[in-house]
C-alpha cells in the first residue's frame, strides 16, 4: 500500500509538472512570467499570447491528459477481459469504425470537410461498430471468439477504407493521412467540455468495474462463483471501453500504442495486478505519457508540430518487446 502511495504521489506531481511544461513552452516563444499571468486572469503583454495560452496550449494540454487516462485504462480493461497483454483499443475494430468515418468523409468529399463533420463520421463509426459488437457479445460467449470476431470486423473495415482511398481524389487521401497521424490539438475550448464529460463518464464507469476485474483475474468459473454476472460484466466492460475509443479517436485521431504499452508500465512499476490500485496508477502514467509525447511534438521551433503517431511508437515499441520477452514475469503479478 505505501509503495503504490509512493507512486502515486510521484506520478501526480510528474504530471502537474508535464501539463505545466505543455503550457509554458510551445512553437510560439511566450515568457513564463506571461503565461502564468494569463492563466491567473492578468491582461498580458500582447493580446495573441493569451489567445495561444487560453485557446490553443490549455486545450492541448487537458486533451492529452484525458486522452492518456482513457485510453490506457481502455487497454487495462481489455487485457484483463481477453487475458491477453498484448490486447489494446483497436483491437476490437472500434477504432476501425472510427477511421471508416473519417475516410468516407474525407475521401468522397475530397479532403474538403469541416472538422465537425469529421468529428462527427468518426464518433458515429466507432459507436455503430460498438453497437455491433455489444449485439455479438450477446451471442458469442467465448471471450476468445468475440476478440476473433473484432479483429475480423477490423478487417473488413480496413478493406473498405481500401477501396475508398483507390476510388478518392490525393486531396482526399492527403487529408485522411493527416487526420490517421494523431493530434491532440483538436478540441478547442467549445468542445472542450464534451470531450471531458465523455471521457470521465467512460473513466468513471471503469473504476465502477474494478471488483469485477479482480474477480475476472481469478478466471470465469471462479468469478461467477463469487457471483459476478459474466455477461452483463462483459457488456460493460465492452461499452466503458467502447466509449473511450470512440471518444479519443474521434477527437485525436487513432493514436497508437499508448492503451497497449501504458498498462504494462503501471503493473511493472507495482508488481501487482490488483485494480484497486492498477486502475489509478494506469491513469496516471497514461497521462504523463501523452502529455510527455505532446510536449515532444511541439520540439519544432518553426511553428510546425510532429504527428504524434510518429513519437508514440517509440515509447511503445520497446515496451511490447520487453513484455514479449518477460511474458511469463508478468503474468505471474498478483
Amino acid at each position: 500500500m505505501q509503495k503504490t502511495k509512493t507512486y502515486g504521489i510521484a506520478l501526480t506531481l510528474l504530471v502537474v509538472l508535464l501539463a505545466g511544461s505543455c503550457l509554458l513552452f510551445g512553437s510560439a516563444d511566450i515568457p513564463c512570467s506571461e503565461v502564468i499571468g494569463i492563466l491567473a486572469g492578468r491582461t498580458p503583454t500582447n493580446e495573441s499570447w493569451a489567445f495561444i495560452v487560453l485557446q490553443s496550449r490549455l486545450p492541448q494540454t487537458l486533451t492529452a491528459l484525458l486522452c492518456g487516462a482513457s485510453l490506457s485504462v481502455a487497454g487495462l480493461m481489455l487485457q484483463t477481459v481477453f487475458n491477453n497483454p498484448l490486447a489494446d483499443p483497436s483491437i476490437l475494430g472500434i477504432s476501425s469504425g472510427a477511421n471508416l468515418g473519417v475516410a468516407f468523409v474525407l475521401l468522397a468529399g475530397g479532403g474538403m470537410t469541416s472538422f465537425v463533420t469529421t468529428l462527427s463520421a468518426a464518433f458515429v463509426g466507432a459507436m455503430l461498430v460498438l453497437g455491433v459488437i455489444l449485439l455479438l457479445s450477446g451471442f458469442i460467449k467465448s471471450n476468445v471468439m468475440l476478440l476473433i470476431a473484432g479483429i475480423m470486423i477490423g478487417y473488413l473495415i480496413s478493406s473498405a477504407i481500401s477501396l475508398l482511398n483507390f476510388l478518392a481524389t490525393s486531396e482526399g487521401v492527403h487529408s485522411f493521412i493527416i487526420w490517421g497521424m494523431g493530434n491532440f490539438g483538436g478540441v478547442d475550448v467549445e468542445r472542450l467540455p464534451w470531450y471531458s464529460v465523455v471521457c470521465l463518464v467512460g473513466l468513471l464507469m471503469a473504476v465502477s468495474m474494478v471488483k469485477p476485474l479482480n474477480a475476472l483475474l481469478l478466471g470465469q468459473r471462479y468469478a461467477e462463483n463469487l457471483g459476478v454476472n459474466l455477461r452483463l460484466t462483459r457488456s460493460l466492460l465492452l461499452l466503458a471501453t467502447g466509449l473511450l475509443t470512440a471518444v479519443t479517436t474521434a477527437f485525436c485521431g487513432p493514436v497508437s500504442f499508448i492503451g497497449l504499452a501504458v498498462p504494462h508500465v503501471a503493473r511493472l512499476l507495482l508488481g501487482s495486478s490488483n485494480h484497486q490500485v492498477l486502475m489509478p496508477i494506469t491513469m496516471l502514467c497514461g497521462s504523463a505519457v501523452a502529455l510527455l509525447c505532446n510536449l515532444i511534438c511541439m520540439i519544432p521551433a518553426d511553428g510546425g508540430m510532429i504527428p504524434l503517431n510518429v513519437v508514440t511508437p517509440m515509447f511503445g515499441a520497446p515496451v511490447v518487446l520487453f513484455v514479449i520477452m518477460n511474458q511469463k514475469k508478468i503474468q505471474h503479478f498478483n
